[in-house]
């Protein structure tokens, strides 16, 4: 027998298996940190761009975008490296904004957004906060030729020069997170958010949209109108992170807001990409750990990704804290819905962001047999189809030992394909 610790929330839950029985899937990625003599050197060298000390001038003004506390980016060391970078560089400190794109997401607060950026710029560096339904926030700036609104924090245009910094991962509609999507959906309105959101959606066929899903850009509708938004208003300069199990930047793509991004893309794919030749009845998916089990709506993206390694019928086991609840307080109202066909009857009558979630998680709730080891109260699982457990060994002793699974101990960062 060996023995794998699988995340869940700040701990751990350790599972003894059989190799004979079990296959993980994806390791923990222990690659070295880039010291900040590194990250100086990719400064230096952006991609298809200028460095920065030749885009920004003597006294004009800075914003620099930062995820949320969902987001695991190497944002402190980034932004702490960026801001001393433009303040050697002639920016005064007081013409230095940091805003968190947190899109429809709830506001950051004051604890983690020291963890976001450090202390030392926290306490140095004015912080600014989104919200998406606030229209004194937002300024209008036309719409796209889909005759989607744009509409983005003022933030935004009262600043000399915007730098995005995200990490980049799968995205399972959006093919990948960070760059473009800093802005759009994170600094967007909320009617901006949801029009772009609903191009992943079929209405016609009440399905996910072809062409829409994790690892995909190239016509991918969403992709598209996210660029479409966001190019009213672009970046000077994006830097976009590959981190470790740790959150520390591994490598990064940093210049030009759309090839930088597509680079740190096409690395991340290349390196987090599985293939399997057979689904199995059994899958055990932890979705590594905090912040990407924060709360349901982002565990849901590991649920998407076991779901591609499961057999229709079959058992999935998520590993999901969820110390933050749901996500958003009406979440759990799509629910009331008989199945997923008539939630997504509902959800084309009314389009809502995470009616699109719950609709897909509903889904995978129909099609397997979905336990979940969490923190969230059984009368919040039951509506939701999934089935509480008090552990990982109680859902195991009622499975035939024989059945063969796999093991996802980072199933929010890998994609798998049969």
């Amino acid at each position: 027998m060996k023995t794998i610790n699988l995340s869940y929330g700040k701990s751990q839950i350790s599972f003894d298996y059989d190799e004979n029985r079990f296959q993980i899937l994806g390791k923990r990625e222990d690659k070295r940190a880039l010291d900040d003599v590194e990250i100086g050197e990719r400064f230096d060298n952006p991609v298809d761009s200028k460095p920065i000390e030749e885009i920004i001038g003597y006294g004009e003004t800075v914003l620099i975008v930062v995820p949320d506390a969902t987001r695991q980016t190497a944002s402190g060391q980034i932004v702490n490296l960026l801001v001393r970078r433009l303040i050697a560089n002639g920016t005064m400190p007081h013409d230095i904004r940091i805003i968190f794109a947190t899109g429809i997401h709830r506001t950051v607060s004051d604890e983690e957004k020291r963890e976001l950026l450090t202390p030392f710029i926290f306490q140095r560096i004015k912080t600014l906060d989104h919200n998406a339904k606030d229209l004194a926030q937002i300024v209008r700036l036309g719409e796209t030729d889909e005759g989607i609104p744009i509409e983005l924090n003022r933030a935004l245009t009262e600043h000399d020069h915007t730098i995005i910094v995200g990490g980049v991962s799968f995205h399972y509609f959006a093919g990948f997170t960070g760059g473009r999507k800093l802005i759009c959906p994170g600094l967007a309105s909320s009617r901006t958010i949801s029009a772009t959101h609903k191009l992943a959606f079929d209405c016609e066929q009440k399905i996910r949209r072809a062409g829409v899903g994790a690892g995909i850009l190239d016509a991918n509708a969403v992709h598209e109108a996210f660029l479409s938004v966001v190019r009213k208003h672009p970046p000077a300069f994006s830097v976009n992170t590959i981190v470790n199990g740790k959150g520390e930047a591994v490598d990064l793509f940093c210049g030009d807001w759309i090839s930088a991004h597509r680079a740190a893309c096409k690395f991340y794919d290349a390196e987090h990409a599985i293939e399997i030749t057979e689904k199995r009845n059994l899958v055990i998916a932890s979705c590594g750990g905090f912040p990407h089990d924060i709360n349901l709506i982002q565990a849901h993206k590991t649920l998407d990704a076991a779901s591609n390694a499961c057999a229709g019928g079959g058992t999935i086991i998520l590993l999901a804290e969820c110390a933050d609840g749901l996500g958003r307080p009406d979440f759990l109202k799509w629910f009331d819905a008989e199945n997923s066909a008539a939630l997504a009857e509902k959800l084309c009558e009314s389009y809502q962001v995470n009616g699109q979630t719950a609709w897909s998680l509903l889904c995978k709730a129909e099609r397997f047999n979905v336990q979940i080891v969490t923190s969230l109260p059984e009368n919040e699982t039951r509506p939701m189809r999934l089935h509480k457990a008090r552990s990982l060994d109680e859902i195991l002793s009622v499975i035939d030992e024989n059945t063969k699974g796999y093991v996802l101990p980072f199933g929010v960062k890998f994609l798998i394909e049969e």
